[in-house]
């Protein structure tokens, strides 16, 4: 086989016949999730001093608890693949609610939001090493017994 075709051809004895690319991507994202956001969400727990507001920390606590659970996701890949679609839930909808109608209204770029709209428009990117078949076989099809 040629080299450069390898890592998109399924081998159906290892990763249940998923693409070595998208096996080799989700760890990618995985590890960009610990060396990204791990830092900076925990570092803001552990830094705050007083009174929390309510809703910030959760948003916090949430940011801290999947960076960590990507860990695992390095491990073992395909088990953990309901953390990408998480992720790439979140963030659509942040892009669909929040910064789409700033984009829409001019007053994104410079804005609080446009920082976290640039990282977050890479999205697609996640969304084309996810294996999809996999999921709709795996998580969305009634289990065959």
């Amino acid at each position: 086989m040629n080299v450069l075709a390898r890592p998109f051809v399924s081998d159906p004895r290892r990763h249940e016949g998923v693409r070595p690319f998208h096996i080799w991507g989700l760890r990618l994202f995985y590890l960009l999730m610990l060396v990204m956001v791990a830092p900076a969400a925990w570092g803001a727990l552990l830094r705050h001093q007083g009174p929390w507001d309510p809703t910030h920390a959760v948003a916090l606590c949430v940011w801290a608890t999947y960076p960590a659970l990507a860990l695992f996701g390095l491990l073992r890949p395909l088990r953990w693949l309901p953390l990408m679609v998480f992720t790439i839930g979140y963030k659509t909808l942040w892009l669909a609610f929040v910064a789409w109608p700033l984009w829409n209204a001019g007053t994104l770029a410079g804005s609080d939001a446009g920082e976290t709209a640039f990282a977050f428009a890479f999205v697609p990117v996640l969304a084309a090493v996810v294996p999809w078949g996999y999921v709709w076989r795996e998580f969305v099809l009634p289990a065959r017994r």
